[in-house]
């Protein structure tokens, strides 16, 4: 009986292995060939008419070299449905794959075996045996099989057999394409060294853990004392390691779980959900963090949503006690009182006129506008637009026509407005607008020309530059950050600082 040997092949449809006639190419893997023995052959293969007819190729020389003859050993032996053919092609693809792969070696044994088929093929007959490691039927006189059913019956089921797999399988639906597996990179992932395949990190909690227990090695009947019958002291230290070990994979799993719950790796999910935040909500939250390990991702939001606001309730009693202490009653009062709280605070301390620190007090940058009050965010639905969005500084009121500012008709202190100081730009020389008709320059106002004229801008150019940045300052609540205005402005970034000064010095833009 000659060794089915995997060789040159090419697998159908039905998968398996073939063999093909070295000389005619010729499909001789269900029916007799000749194997050429000689060594100078190698998986040397003919069909019966070749072979009658001397035929050759490469070394082979029919004259000289030994032959032999395989025949299909497609008989029954082990099972009534599995021919011998089937079950020393079992044995082999178990050997080359190895036991579990089942629909490798069901795709080696061909005839449209099923992974399952297989499966269940093999651990029925071999390991399920009262002859273990040895089928039922594996004594050489146990013929009972061959003899009860003939080679051609056989041969008829199984061909019948693979005819209806194989129209069932041209019936069957598509099968769903293979995706291609998910990689380590950040266009299938947000966090940096996530591998989503495996539901690892390339840097693990407790990553040396494994060096404790990498070179460790139980045999069997180590760590009794035969005479004694104890543990040995070697073998308890091994096992307190691996106590060890086992908790620091427990602790790994405890971590893996909370951020997989929790949904920590949608990473700029959260980190847009956290830029909407303030500054003590933040500060909240990271506090209440630890709480979510013992909660579940549900409750731990609607736990953080009621912190959220318990402290804008607290800012906003803490809003009203500071209305009540200034005599204020009303909402619209309040609205009032925070204007002009706020107009304060952007204009600073009033420059006396003997002043010696007034050239510093000039030259201070203007303080920030402050954040909506806790109040404020609570009845935001009340007030006007410009305080739910965080609040520019507003514009002094408009004086009186009969020229008297203030109360009952006394003088109130007059904030005049400061200049902005345009630094002039090295090695630069000013533009200068004269009587010429330059477009656009009738829009600018005095101020402006002279930034225009001092950084060598254009008109039109300083105009859509504005535009630009007062459209972005809307976009985010009125203010913008100073490097953003630069990316923007796609100037020399001296030339986009100032103007950016220049903006907020006018009360255009606020710094974010």
């Amino acid at each position: 009986m000659g060794l089915i040997k995997k060789k040159t092949t090419s697998r159908g449809t039905e998968g398996g292995v073939k063999y093909i006639c070295d000389v005619c190419s010729s499909d001789v893997t269900a029916t007799v060939r000749i194997r050429c023995a000689d060594s100078a052959c190698n998986d040397f293969d003919l069909c019966v008419s070749c072979f009658s007819e001397a035929k050759t190729a490469r070394d082979h020389d029919p004259a000289t070299h030994a032959y032999q003859v395989i025949e299909q050993h497609s008989i029954p032996i082990f099972k009534e449905d599995w021919g011998a053919d089937e079950e020393l092609a079992l044995l082999e693809g178990a050997e080359i794959y190895g036991l579990g792969s089942w629909a490798d070696i069901a795709d080696h044994i061909g005839g449209y075996r099923t992974k399952d088929e297989v499966r269940d093929h093999y651990i029925d007959t071999y390991v399920n045996s009262s002859r273990f490691p040895l089928p039922e039927h594996c004594s050489p006189e146990d013929k009972e099989l061959s003899e009860r059913i003939p080679r051609d019956e056989f041969q008829a089921r199984k061909k019948r057999r693979i005819e209806e797999r194989k129209e069932a399988a041209k019936n069957a639906p598509p099968a769903t394409p293979k995706q291609k597996p998910t990689a380590s990179v950040p266009a299938c992932h947000e966090v940096q060294g996530y591998m989503p395949g495996r539901l690892e990190f390339e840097t693990e909690y407790f990553n040396d853990a494994e060096e404790a227990v990498q070179h460790m090695q139980f045999e069997p009947g180590d760590g009794i004392n035969p005479r004694t019958g104890e543990m040995e002291p070697e073998m308890e230290l091994k096992m307190t390691i691996m106590d060890i070990y086992n908790s620091k994979l427990d602790a790994r799993v405890e971590r893996k779980r909370i951020i997989f719950e929790h949904r920590l790796l949608e990473y700029r999910k959260n980190a847009l959900a956290d830029k909407k935040r303030t500054k003590e909500e933040k500060d909240l939250l990271n506090k209440a963090k630890p709480f979510a390990r013992m909660m579940k991702h549900d409750d731990f939001t609607k736990f953080c949503d009621g912190l959220a606001y318990e402290h804008q309730l607290r800012q906003a009693i803490a809003q009203l006690q500071e209305w009540r202490a200034n005599q204020v009653d009303t909402l619209k009062a309040g609205e009032k009182y925070e204007q002009e709280k706020q107009l304060r605070q952007s204009r600073g301390p009033q420059v006396g006129q003997f002043d010696r620190l007034a050239s510093n007090r000039l030259g201070k940058p203007t303080p920030p506008a402050e954040a909506p009050s806790g109040a404020s965010l609570l009845v935001a639905s009340e007030l006007p637009e410009r305080l739910k969005n965080g609040g520019l500084s507003t514009p002094p009121p408009e004086r009186p026509a009969n020229g008297v500012n203030g109360v009952n008709g006394v003088l109130a202190p007059q904030f005049t407005k400061t200049k902005f100081t345009t630094r002039p730009l090295p090695n630069t020389v000013p533009l200068k607008f004269g009587k010429e008709a330059v477009p656009d320059l009738q829009l600018l106002t005095p101020e402006e020309r002279e930034v225009c004229s001092i950084l060598r801008i254009m008109p039109k150019s300083y105009l859509a530059i504005k535009h630009k940045l007062l459209q972005e300052a809307i976009d985010h609540g009125g203010a913008l950050k100073k490097k953003t205005a630069r990316e923007l402005c796609k100037i020399d970034v001296n030339k986009a600082g100032q103007l950016f000064d220049f903006f907020v010095h006018n009360g255009w833009i606020a710094r974010a």
